[in-house]
């Protein structure tokens, strides 16, 4: 259990592997290994956060951070647990592509039109992107109304999302851009 001063609300935390973590709270506490997992607390004892990381500063970034913690809101929390009760998992939205994300270097190195996209290299047959059109060699550029950025990756779009959810996607193909509408699948279990 960790207690400390909640310095930020909605933070977002690159984990380093595609996507961040969104609506973080940021706070001071002291979150040590073997803390994750564990709740954050307020003063009335009410858990507000479950621990989930901590940055701590290398000799190898210009920027040091000691202290600085990062919790899961309860109230997300909350809604997970709410549907793994219900259905014993979590229910993730599902598109249906292998992809490349494209980055402002890997869109200068290739010459693309956009700097932050993601490239599809296959769409699968009967998943959510295959009955909306989508095609190999499309550059996926918004779900919804947000575009996809350095601050809106791909995945954290898509999990904005549930299984079922209509929604438009943007897409530019051989110069021109569509608008493709599309019902999300759900990712399948192992």
């Amino acid at each position: 259990v960790t207690a400390g001063v909640i310095s930020a609300l909605g933070r977002q935390l690159d984990t380093g592997e595609g996507y961040s973590l969104e609506g973080m709270i940021q706070t001071d506490a002291a979150i040590n290994h073997g803390n994750s997992g564990g709740p954050l607390i307020n003063l009335a004892g009410q858990v507000v956060g479950i621990n989930t990381a901590v940055v701590r500063g290398t000799n190898y970034t210009g920027d040091q951070a000691e202290g600085l913690g990062f919790a899961i809101p309860a109230n997300t929390v909350k809604e997970v647990s709410r549907q793994i009760i219900a259905s014993g998992y979590m229910a993730r939205p599902y598109l249906g592509v292998r992809y490349v994300t494209i980055t402002p270097s890997l869109s200068a190195a290739n010459d693309l039109p956009v700097k932050y996209g993601i490239y599809v290299t296959g769409v699968e047959s009967n998943t959510a992107a295959a009955k909306a059109g989508l095609q190999t060699d499309d550059i996926i550029v918004a779900l919804g109304d947000t575009e996809i950025s350095e601050e809106n990756p791909f995945v954290n779009l898509l999990l904005r999302y549930r299984p079922g959810d209509n929604l438009d996607m943007r897409v530019l193909r051989k110069g021109k851009e569509l608008t493709l509408k599309v019902t999300l699948g759900e990712r399948p279990r192992p």
